[in-house]
This record gives structure tokens, C-alpha cells and sequence, in this order.
């Protein structure tokens, strides 16, 4: 496998509290110290318009290529908004089951780089009940208001009770697609077995096929979809396309939020290694950092609560292009991550006028930039110039 292409809040205890509290013990109650938040993008550089109102916990977007674009609300229904940018008022028929609850029920929509030629569509939603539910992973063929077709590609292992945290797609230069999987909330240790997919990125082939050249394919006892591991809520997923590498965005509880780079194998440390705060206000763990464990690009204490990624590379912005788009449900802004050469140079505030939480980012096929707000009432916004 090409190691160079990244193969190219909810305030629960853990089932083994040891870190959480040994950290408690050593270290007592830890405040995050204030820190100056970074400045907040002009507004007068951008225009928002407010396409669709009154959308019932919008989660993710996505382009089909005749101009329609494809939105998923979070109690159940996938939509589809007409390339005149008007929302069909009747949901995409023949969904599986999905369980809806707390932060659970359906998630993301991604739609193949091949729908020309396969009409398929690819959804991740919650599979199970109260006592027992993980991710699922299908696609189908959409069809005149239908899906038909329907492919149970993956199911995430083991089932637990409560709701799991979120689950974004991504595809890959090779063909195959990469899966985040939560920690299951209370089962955050199970992010450090590899016998399971709690807490990991996994590798799949487009049919649900498992590569035979993911990392951990050939180790006795390991779950062989596993591309990393040692995360908690991976919500934002993107493939950088500077260098065909993944780049992922995750929850921490209050803190120790993170942006990281996917090395293929690797391990990024929930909940052994972290900067974070528990719901507890705790350090999480006395370890920031440890030999064995990636550090993270960026690290954010307070959580902001990231709950998306995308990279900029349109037109229409051209003094964003490279810059990351990181949506946040607690700071209610975009965070916008300005990049040279690969380094992180500065991060700035966008949207932070509107004071609304901030679900998914996405840039549109002409360079604009679509934000899906969080909620009862959330909406479909487009940036595009002033002018």
C-alpha cells in the first residue's frame, strides 16, 4: 500500500475510567487558560445567500453532476434540492432502517466519483436499537425519487448501546473509500483494540470489499478494514489534494480537539494520548504526548466542536485556495486554516456573525462555498463574492 496517499458533545463515562480518573487523582480539576480566539474574516469579502430554511438537523451535502445537490437530515430522510435550487418537498423514497437518537440517525451522503456510469449513491446512518447500534455503511442506485439496488456494504463492530458518534466517506485516489467510526461513546477504550472498528478509519472497497493491503490485513486478532486507529469522533474527513493524503477533524469532550494527517497504520492515541478536557473537567489523560502515538496538526482547548472538513480549491475565493473549512457546532463559526508549504500559518473566524452552529462545509463544483447549519431549523447557505 502507498503510504503516501493516506490510502491514496455528549457527556458519557467510560467503561474503564483508569486514565480519566488516574489523571483526576494526579492532577485535579485542569481550566482550559482563555485563549484569544483568532480574528474573524471581514464579512463585506463574501456574500451569504440563505437557500433553504427550516430543515430538520441537516447533516451532510453532497453534488450530484446534472446540478442537483443531495442533503441528509438526521431524523431520517435524504433530500434533494433541484439544480434551480429549489428543495423537492417529497424525501428520497426506499431508505433502510435507520435508528434515530441522540446524536444518531442518518449522517453522511457521498456520491460516486463514477455516478455517470453507476448511479450509485452511498449513505452512513445508525443500524440497531436503544441496546445495541453501530454505523452502516450502503449504497444504492438513485432513481427517479428512489433508491433501488440497496448494498449493505459494512456494518461497525460491536454494537453498543446509546447512539454512536458521527460517520463521514471519503474517497480515495485508488478507488477504495475510507469510513471514520466513533469510540461508541462510553467504550472509548475499545479506540485502542484492534480487534474492533470503535474509534478507527477504515479502508473499504467501493462493493464493501476489504483491501488486502490495508495495514493491518495480516495481523493475528486485528479487524483487517482498519487504516487507523486511536480516535474518538472523527466528524470532517477530506483528501488533501496538495498530496493524496487524508486529513481528518475529531471531537475531544471540553477539549483536545484535533486535526490530523493519516499515516496508514498508525495510531493516534484516544483516550491514552490527548490534550483534552473531559465533560468532567478533567484532563482526559496526564499524556499529551507519548513515543508510538501521532500528534495531531492542530489541537483545539475549548472544543469548538468540529463537525466537518473540506479544502478549498476554487475559483471564487482564490485567496482561500489550500485553506482548510473546518465547521463548528460550539464556536459557531467556519473555522477557515490558512496553509504554505504544508505548515499551518494562521486560522481565521468565517461566518462568526451569524451566531449559528455550524454542521457541514462543502465547495460546490463553482468554487462556492455551501454550509449546512445545524438544528431544528437548520439551512443551506452559499458564500459567493460581494460582487
Amino acid at each position: 500500500m502507498n503510504t503516501n496517499i493516506a490510502v491514496n458533545p455528549c457527556a458519557r463515562r467510560s467503561r474503564l475510567p483508569a486514565v480519566g480518573l488516574l489523571a483526576t487523582l494526579l492532577f485535579g480539576p485542569s481550566l482550559p487558560a482563555k485563549a484569544e480566539p483568532p480574528p474573524r474574516v471581514d464579512p463585506s469579502l463574501y456574500r451569504v445567500v440563505s437557500e433553504i430554511e427550516g430543515l430538520e438537523r441537516p447533516w451532510s451535502l453532497a453534488f450530484l453532476p446534472d446540478g442537483r445537490r443531495l442533503l441528509t437530515e438526521a431524523v431520517g430522510r435524504l433530500r434533494v434540492v433541484g439544480a434551480d435550487g429549489a428543495l423537492d418537498p417529497a424525501p428520497v423514497r426506499g431508505l433502510p432502517p435507520i435508528y434515530t437518537a441522540g446524536q444518531g440517525g442518518l449522517m453522511d451522503v457521498a456520491v460516486d466519483p463514477d455516478f455517470a456510469e453507476t448511479g450509485r449513491i452511498f449513505l452512513t446512518f445508525l443500524h440497531g436499537d436503544a441496546e445495541a447500534n453501530n454505523v452502516r455503511l450502503v449504497s444504492a442506485r438513485l432513481r427517479d425519487g428512489a433508491l433501488d439496488d440497496l448494498r449493505v456494504l459494512f456494518t461497525a463492530t460491536p454494537k453498543a448501546g446509546g447512539s454512536n458518534h458521527g460517520s463521514r466517506i471519503a474517497f480515495l485516489p485508488d478507488g477504495t473509500l475510507a469510513l471514520s467510526l466513533g469510540d461508541g461513546f462510553d467504550r472509548r477504550e475499545d479506540a485502542q483494540d484492534p480487534a474492533n472498528t470503535l474509534g478507527k478509519i477504515v479502508r473499504l472497497g467501493r462493493d464493501g470489499s476489504i483491501p488486502a493491503d490495508n495495514p493491518l490485513a495480516a495481523r493475528p486478532g486485528a479487524a483487517p478494514e482498519i487504516l487507523t486507529l486511536g480516535h474518538r469522533n472523527v466528524q470532517g474527513i477530506a483528501l488533501d489534494p496538495s498530496d493524496g493524503t487524508l486529513l481528518v477533524a475529531e471531537h475531544g469532550p471540553r477539549g483536545g480537539d484535533e486535526l490530523n494527517r493519516l499515516v496508514p497504520g498508525r495510531n493516534y492515541g484516544w483516550p491514552l494520548v490527548s490534550g483534552g478536557l473531559d465533560y468532567s473537567f478533567a484532563r482526559v489523560t496526564p499524556f499529551a504526548s507519548l513515543p508510538g502515538f501521532e500528534a495531531p496538526l492542530l489541537e483545539w482547548t475549548p472544543s469548538i466542536a468540529p463537525a466537518g472538513l473540506a479544502v478549498y480549491g476554487g475559483d471564487l475565493f482564490p485567496q482561500w485556495r489550500g485553506a482548510l473549512l473546518v465547521p463548528a457546532l460550539a464556536e459557531k463559526t467556519v473555522r477557515l486554516v490558512h496553509r504554505q508549504g504544508g505548515r499551518i500559518t494562521g486560522q481565521e473566524l468565517l461566518l462568526a456573525e451569524l451566531g449559528e452552529r455550524m454542521r457541514d462545509v462543502r465547495v460546490a463544483p463553482d468554487g462556492s462555498i455551501q454550509v449546512l447549519t445545524d438544528g431544528e431549523t437548520g439551512r443551506l447557505l452559499r458564500l459567493v463574492p460581494p460582487s
